[in-house]
């Protein structure tokens, strides 16, 4: 069964990161973007490192070509953080009155954190298959 696998945990709960993010005061502010490239560009990030995460839980057969997509969906979830972050420091002062929204991209480092364990926990299956391989 795929859930045995801890990597396959931890790309699952990107999935309520990602999503609950919506629900934040960042995401409220980056959607005030007067041109709309901004809230669009975060939006399709946070999608693409969804998608990404949850098809890489489906390519648990190729341990291989799951590292090739877990990268993939590391880079679409830096680029959403980078976004947040800018829109982060346009908000205004730094102080307490952030506490709230520098909150909003602890959730997205989290989900940056998870896809990153699991890649070192894929790397580790890599390495117990080739130590087997070589027991044989």
């Amino acid at each position: 069964m795929v859930i045995q696998r801890i990597q396959t945990l931890f790309l699952l709960l990107i999935i309520p990161l990602n999503a609950g993010f919506v629900f934040t005061p960042m995401f409220s502010h980056a959607m005030l973007d007067p041109q709309g490239w901004l809230s669009n560009g975060l939006i399709a990030a946070l999608l693409f490192s969804i998608l990404l995460s949850v098809y890489t839980v489906a390519q648990f057969r190729n341990r291989h070509n799951q590292i090739k997509w877990v990268k993939r969906a590391m880079l679409f979830q830096i680029i959403a953080i980078g976004m947040v972050v800018g829109v982060f420091f346009t908000v205004g002062r730094l102080g307490s009155h952030l506490l709230a929204e520098a909150y909003s991209i602890g959730l997205l480092l989290s989900g940056l954190l998870l896809q990153y364990l699991a890649l070192h926990y894929i790397n580790k299956d890599i390495e117990k298959v080739a130590s087997m391989d070589r027991i044989r």
